[in-house]
């Protein structure tokens, strides 16, 4: 995911693109612990996605008051 892509996002979808990394965050750990996990790279990229959404969530409040 691009941060291009975030930017265009509404509130309301940085909110369910969140729960839905979190959610992929959770399902690939427990893949990882049961040795089922093929792509490990997968694991780094939700997890940079998750700070990349979580940083433009904190950015938008302050550019709507601005």
């Amino acid at each position: 995911m691009k941060a291009s892509e975030v930017r265009d996002m509404t509130p309301d979808q940085l909110q369910d693109k969140l729960v839905d990394l979190k959610k992929e965050q959770f399902n690939l750990r427990f893949q990882k612990a049961t040795g089922q996990l093929e792509n490990t790279a997968r694991v780094r990229q939700v997890r940079r996605d998750i700070a990349r959404v979580k940083t433009l969530m904190g950015e938008k409040p302050a550019a709507d008051k601005g």
